[in-house]
């Protein structure tokens, strides 16, 4: 998985951005998608599938990290299940809790990388 690869590598700031912008595009065009459009029955159960399988790996490949940035990117894949299983309901009650999911998502996002960056500091002697 590349995202864990990327959290560790990256400065606090771009990992926040990665971890959030593109979570919320992908949301709102599958929000679009679900609004404007309609999928059947089929691709109804692929969502939930693919939302359960998200929610499972996310939270098993986070309990073997012993880094902290890593294991924010791990349960970033899991969250995205958590999201993903209200569009898969296909509904205007699941699109409106994605919405709030992804809003909740974003702002615990930024203050769990805002404590990263807090803490990550290397301690100067003044």
């Amino acid at each position: 998985m590349w995202a864990p690869d990327i959290n560790e590598g990256s400065p606090t700031p771009v990992t926040t951005f990665l971890s959030i912008a593109p979570k919320i595009s992908i949301s709102a065009n599958i929000s679009r998608l679900s609004i404007y459009g309609s999928y059947g029955a089929t691709l109804q159960q692929i969502f939930l599938f693919c939302s359960i399988a998200s929610m499972i790996l996310g939270a098993l490949a986070a309990m073997a990290q012993t880094k902290v940035k890593r294991l924010l990117a791990h349960s970033s894949i899991g969250h995205v299940g958590y999201i993903r299983t209200g569009f898969s309901c296909g509904t205007i009650e699941g699109i409106q809790s994605l919405l709030i999911g992804i809003f909740i998502y974003a702002s615990m996002t930024i203050d769990a990388f805002a404590i990263v960056q807090h803490y990550g500091k290397p301690v100067s002697n003044i």
